[in-house]
């Protein structure tokens, strides 16, 4: 993890001083986080892809501002998620990464049955993530699907670090409540 937010500084560094190209190896290496992102805020493709675009186009001309504090990565999610928020504050609406099949996980090898039980798993946690009041879902996909600590977080979204904590501790209660009741049923 250390290693990858050098070498993003460094690109980072090399693009402010004049080699603008390499912005590519950014775009590249962060498209399908911020993609994903867009997928669970707008639920449709072609929004998402709009969305992509304009956070990079917002991180190239703010990439002088980067400081290097935080990983690149939570100052290009900052960006992704201050942009979407924006946008959904006119749509109202979110939806958690998780209710999409954003990543294809399952391998060709596997056989009908196991297929069928990851499925009806992630379908499970999609169903049950759904029912989650939105303040737990953002939390919930940036500590669980994004990876980001809770300070991250809380530069992300502007959260306080103990209520994202709350937040991700009373979802974690909620969502073991609701998939200890399927798994009742």
């Amino acid at each position: 993890m250390a290693e990858e937010n050098i070498n993003d500084q460094l690109i980072v560094s090399q693009v402010v001083s004049g080699q603008k190209d390499l912005f590519r190896l950014l775009v590249r290496q962060y498209e399908r986080a911020v993609f994903g992102m867009g997928l669970s805020f707008f639920r449709n493709q072609e929004d998402a892809s709009d969305f992509t675009q304009d956070v990079f186009l917002k991180a190239y001309r703010s990439l002088p501002g980067f400081e290097g504090r935080s990983r690149f990565s939570t100052w290009l999610y900052k960006i992704a998620y201050n942009t979407a928020i924006n946008d959904v504050n006119r749509r109202k609406e979110y939806h958690s990464l998780a209710e999409d099949d954003v990543n294809k996980l399952i391998s060709s090898i596997e056989t009908p049955e196991n297929i069928a039980i990851k499925n009806a798993a992630k379908n499970s946690v999609r169903e049950a993530i759904k029912d989650l009041p939105e303040r737990f879902r953002v939390c919930i996909d940036l500590f669980f699907f994004y990876d980001c600590s809770y300070q991250e977080i809380e530069v992300i979204t502007g959260t306080p670090v103990n209520t994202i904590k709350s937040h991700v501790f009373r979802a974690k209660i909620l969502l073991k409540e609701k998939l200890d009741f399927l798994l009742e049923s």
